[in-house]
Protein backbone atom coordinates (compact mmCIF):
# COMPACT_ATOMS: atom_id res chain seq x y z
CA UNK A 1 0.00 0.00 0.00
CA UNK A 2 1.09 3.43 -0.75
CA UNK A 3 1.81 5.76 1.91
CA UNK A 4 0.47 9.53 1.80
CA UNK A 5 1.46 12.51 4.28
CA UNK A 6 -0.54 15.81 4.16
CA UNK A 7 1.40 18.52 4.89
CA UNK A 8 -0.11 21.27 6.64
CA UNK A 9 1.65 24.80 8.00
CA UNK A 10 0.19 26.18 10.76
CA UNK A 11 0.70 29.82 12.36
CA UNK A 12 -2.93 30.56 14.34
CA UNK A 13 -5.18 28.80 12.70
CA UNK A 14 -6.82 27.26 16.14
CA UNK A 15 -10.47 27.84 14.77
CA UNK A 16 -9.39 25.14 11.92
CA UNK A 17 -6.69 22.91 12.84
CA UNK A 18 -9.29 20.19 14.18
CA UNK A 19 -11.76 20.33 11.58
CA UNK A 20 -9.38 20.17 8.60
CA UNK A 21 -7.05 17.01 10.73
CA UNK A 22 -11.08 15.59 11.05
CA UNK A 23 -12.02 16.05 7.49
CA UNK A 24 -8.38 14.26 6.12
CA UNK A 25 -9.12 11.23 8.47
CA UNK A 26 -12.27 10.58 7.21
CA UNK A 27 -11.60 10.44 3.46
CA UNK A 28 -11.78 6.95 1.91
CA UNK A 29 -8.18 6.88 1.47
CA UNK A 30 -5.73 6.61 4.53
CA UNK A 31 -3.60 9.92 4.50
CA UNK A 32 -1.03 10.69 7.47
CA UNK A 33 -0.82 14.40 8.36
CA UNK A 34 2.61 16.03 9.13
CA UNK A 35 1.81 19.94 10.63
CA UNK A 36 4.51 22.13 10.26
CA UNK A 37 3.56 24.97 13.53
CA UNK A 38 5.38 28.42 13.28
CA UNK A 39 4.96 28.73 16.98
CA UNK A 40 1.65 30.25 17.11
CA UNK A 41 0.74 32.10 20.06
CA UNK A 42 -2.99 31.57 20.01
CA UNK A 43 -2.24 27.29 20.86
CA UNK A 44 -2.70 25.78 17.64
CA UNK A 45 0.61 23.15 18.18
CA UNK A 46 -1.30 22.35 21.37
CA UNK A 47 -4.62 21.44 20.04
CA UNK A 48 -2.70 19.23 17.34
CA UNK A 49 -0.88 17.79 20.29
CA UNK A 50 -4.27 16.80 21.97
CA UNK A 51 -5.62 14.98 19.00
CA UNK A 52 -2.26 13.21 18.43
CA UNK A 53 -3.55 10.95 21.69
CA UNK A 54 -6.60 9.90 19.17
CA UNK A 55 -4.11 9.57 16.38
CA UNK A 56 -1.10 8.47 17.53
CA UNK A 57 0.44 6.77 14.54
CA UNK A 58 -1.26 9.10 11.88
CA UNK A 59 -1.04 13.00 13.33
CA UNK A 60 2.46 14.32 13.70
CA UNK A 61 4.20 17.77 14.27
CA UNK A 62 6.89 19.95 13.72
CA UNK A 63 7.35 22.29 16.44
CA UNK A 64 9.21 25.89 14.85
CA UNK A 65 10.31 28.96 16.40
CA UNK A 66 8.78 31.78 15.16
CA UNK A 67 7.22 32.58 11.77
CA UNK A 68 9.96 31.34 9.39
CA UNK A 69 8.15 31.12 6.26
CA UNK A 70 5.36 29.02 4.35
CA UNK A 71 8.42 27.88 1.91
CA UNK A 72 10.84 26.31 4.47
CA UNK A 73 7.72 24.72 6.41
CA UNK A 74 7.26 22.81 3.54
CA UNK A 75 10.69 22.01 2.73
CA UNK A 76 11.11 20.75 6.85
CA UNK A 77 8.29 18.79 6.05
CA UNK A 78 9.36 17.37 2.53
CA UNK A 79 12.45 16.19 4.58
CA UNK A 80 10.23 14.51 7.16
CA UNK A 81 8.21 12.76 4.74
CA UNK A 82 11.57 11.45 2.88
CA UNK A 83 12.78 10.18 5.76
CA UNK A 84 9.80 8.68 6.97
CA UNK A 85 9.03 6.79 3.60
CA UNK A 86 6.46 8.65 2.15
CA UNK A 87 5.72 7.87 -1.40
CA UNK A 88 2.87 10.86 -2.14
CA UNK A 89 3.44 14.16 -0.32
CA UNK A 90 0.73 17.03 -0.02
CA UNK A 91 0.69 20.34 0.25
CA UNK A 92 -2.46 22.07 1.76
CA UNK A 93 -3.69 25.03 3.55
CA UNK A 94 -5.71 24.52 7.23
CA UNK A 95 -8.40 27.18 6.24
CA UNK A 96 -10.28 24.80 4.40
CA UNK A 97 -9.22 26.64 0.90
CA UNK A 98 -8.49 23.32 -0.67
CA UNK A 99 -11.17 21.28 -0.52
CA UNK A 100 -10.33 18.28 1.70
CA UNK A 101 -11.73 15.44 -0.31
CA UNK A 102 -10.40 16.50 -3.43
CA UNK A 103 -6.66 14.81 -2.10
CA UNK A 104 -8.10 11.54 -3.57
CA UNK A 105 -8.08 13.30 -6.81
CA UNK A 106 -4.86 14.93 -6.66
CA UNK A 107 -3.47 11.25 -5.87
CA UNK A 108 -5.41 9.45 -8.22
CA UNK A 109 -3.47 12.12 -10.92
CA UNK A 110 0.14 11.04 -9.94
CA UNK A 111 -0.53 7.22 -9.01
CA UNK A 112 -3.44 6.31 -12.11
CA UNK A 113 -2.99 9.37 -14.28
CA UNK A 114 0.42 9.07 -14.92
CA UNK A 115 1.17 12.38 -13.21
CA UNK A 116 4.83 13.14 -11.24
CA UNK A 117 3.06 15.96 -9.50
CA UNK A 118 -0.72 17.07 -9.32
CA UNK A 119 -1.66 20.70 -8.72
CA UNK A 120 -5.22 21.99 -7.53
CA UNK A 121 -6.42 24.04 -10.31
CA UNK A 122 -8.97 27.49 -9.90
CA UNK A 123 -7.77 27.98 -13.72
CA UNK A 124 -8.44 25.23 -15.84
CA UNK A 125 -11.76 23.99 -17.17
CA UNK A 126 -14.18 22.93 -14.13
CA UNK A 127 -11.85 25.34 -11.82
CA UNK A 128 -13.37 27.88 -10.12
CA UNK A 129 -13.33 30.54 -7.09
CA UNK A 130 -16.07 31.01 -4.52
CA UNK A 131 -16.46 34.39 -1.96
CA UNK A 132 -13.33 36.16 -3.32
CA UNK A 133 -13.47 39.80 -3.56
CA UNK A 134 -13.00 41.01 -7.19
CA UNK A 135 -9.28 42.55 -6.12
CA UNK A 136 -8.18 39.40 -4.77
CA UNK A 137 -9.46 37.38 -8.23
CA UNK A 138 -7.50 40.18 -10.54
CA UNK A 139 -4.37 39.83 -8.43
CA UNK A 140 -4.49 35.92 -8.00
CA UNK A 141 -5.21 35.32 -12.06
CA UNK A 142 -3.32 38.04 -13.45
CA UNK A 143 0.20 36.74 -11.27
CA UNK A 144 -0.67 33.57 -12.77
CA UNK A 145 -0.72 34.76 -16.75
CA UNK A 146 2.64 36.71 -15.71
CA UNK A 147 4.22 33.58 -14.28
CA UNK A 148 3.24 32.00 -17.50
CA UNK A 149 4.72 34.97 -20.01
CA UNK A 150 7.98 34.92 -17.75
CA UNK A 151 9.00 31.30 -17.14
CA UNK A 152 6.80 29.56 -20.19
CA UNK A 153 5.72 27.17 -17.81
CA UNK A 154 2.30 25.25 -19.24
CA UNK A 155 0.92 25.20 -15.98
CA UNK A 156 -2.58 27.64 -15.70
CA UNK A 157 -1.93 27.85 -11.65
CA UNK A 158 1.52 28.25 -11.49
CA UNK A 159 0.42 30.12 -7.82
CA UNK A 160 -1.84 26.99 -6.44
CA UNK A 161 -0.62 25.75 -2.96
CA UNK A 162 -2.83 22.06 -3.23
CA UNK A 163 -0.42 19.98 -4.79
CA UNK A 164 0.81 15.95 -4.64
CA UNK A 165 4.14 15.38 -5.03
CA UNK A 166 5.43 12.15 -6.03
CA UNK A 167 8.58 10.59 -4.09
CA UNK A 168 10.95 10.91 -7.21
CA UNK A 169 10.19 14.92 -7.70
CA UNK A 170 11.24 15.67 -4.35
CA UNK A 171 14.12 13.42 -4.23
CA UNK A 172 15.46 14.94 -7.58
CA UNK A 173 15.05 18.36 -6.82
CA UNK A 174 17.73 19.69 -4.83
CA UNK A 175 15.67 21.59 -1.67
CA UNK A 176 18.74 23.75 -0.61
CA UNK A 177 18.11 25.51 -4.05
CA UNK A 178 14.43 27.14 -3.51
CA UNK A 179 15.18 29.95 -2.37
CA UNK A 180 11.61 31.71 -2.15
CA UNK A 181 10.04 31.36 1.30
CA UNK A 182 6.82 33.23 0.80
CA UNK A 183 3.98 31.70 -1.54
CA UNK A 184 6.24 32.80 -4.62
CA UNK A 185 7.77 29.74 -3.33
CA UNK A 186 4.94 27.47 -4.77
CA UNK A 187 5.63 28.92 -8.13
CA UNK A 188 9.48 28.06 -8.08
CA UNK A 189 8.91 24.38 -6.56
CA UNK A 190 6.75 24.14 -10.02
CA UNK A 191 9.05 25.75 -12.36
CA UNK A 192 11.95 23.27 -10.50
CA UNK A 193 10.19 19.86 -11.56
CA UNK A 194 8.68 21.32 -15.05
CA UNK A 195 12.53 22.47 -15.80
CA UNK A 196 13.47 18.77 -14.35
CA UNK A 197 11.26 17.60 -17.01
CA UNK A 198 8.46 15.91 -14.60
CA UNK A 199 4.84 15.81 -15.83
CA UNK A 200 2.60 18.03 -14.23
CA UNK A 201 -1.29 17.40 -14.03
CA UNK A 202 -3.68 19.81 -12.84
CA UNK A 203 -6.41 18.98 -11.60
CA UNK A 204 -9.63 21.12 -11.17
CA UNK A 205 -10.92 22.52 -8.06
CA UNK A 206 -13.24 24.77 -6.41
CA UNK A 207 -10.96 27.18 -4.18
CA UNK A 208 -12.98 29.08 -1.48
CA UNK A 209 -11.58 31.78 0.89
CA UNK A 210 -11.07 31.20 4.55
CA UNK A 211 -14.23 31.77 6.34
CA UNK A 212 -12.52 31.48 10.27
CA UNK A 213 -8.38 33.36 10.43
CA UNK A 214 -6.96 35.64 9.02
CA UNK A 215 -4.99 36.10 5.46
CA UNK A 216 -1.18 35.70 5.68
CA UNK A 217 -1.03 37.78 2.29
CA UNK A 218 1.23 40.70 2.56
CA UNK A 219 2.61 43.58 0.36
CA UNK A 220 6.38 41.68 0.46
CA UNK A 221 4.86 38.33 -0.57
CA UNK A 222 3.48 40.11 -3.74
CA UNK A 223 7.08 41.76 -3.92
CA UNK A 224 8.51 38.56 -3.72
CA UNK A 225 6.69 36.61 -6.57
CA UNK A 226 6.70 39.72 -9.10
CA UNK A 227 10.70 40.30 -9.24
CA UNK A 228 11.87 36.85 -7.85
CA UNK A 229 10.29 35.11 -10.22
CA UNK A 230 12.55 37.46 -13.34
CA UNK A 231 15.35 36.41 -11.54
CA UNK A 232 14.73 33.16 -11.09
CA UNK A 233 14.07 32.59 -14.99
CA UNK A 234 17.42 34.27 -15.68
CA UNK A 235 19.05 32.05 -13.33
CA UNK A 236 17.43 29.03 -14.71
CA UNK A 237 19.76 29.47 -18.15
CA UNK A 238 23.00 29.09 -15.70
CA UNK A 239 21.79 26.44 -12.86
CA UNK A 240 20.24 23.02 -12.63
CA UNK A 241 17.41 22.30 -9.82
CA UNK A 242 19.07 18.79 -10.07
CA UNK A 243 20.14 17.55 -6.97
CA UNK A 244 23.66 16.13 -7.47
CA UNK A 245 23.91 12.99 -5.67
CA UNK A 246 20.04 11.78 -5.47
CA UNK A 247 18.12 10.93 -2.48
CA UNK A 248 17.20 6.96 -3.59
CA UNK A 249 21.22 6.40 -4.10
Amino acid sequence: MTRNLVIIPTYNEKENIANIIAAVFTLALPFHILIVDDGSPDGTADIVKGLQKQHPDQLFILERSGKLGLGTAYIAGFKWGLEQGYDYLFEMDADFSHPPKDLVRLHAACAEQGGDLAVGSRYVKGGKLENWPWDRIFLSYGASLYVRLVTWMPVKDPTAGFVCYSRKVLETIDLEKIRFVGYAFQIEMKFAAYSLGFKIKEVPITFTDRIEGVSKMNSSIISEAIFGVLQMKWQSFFRSYRLETPVSE
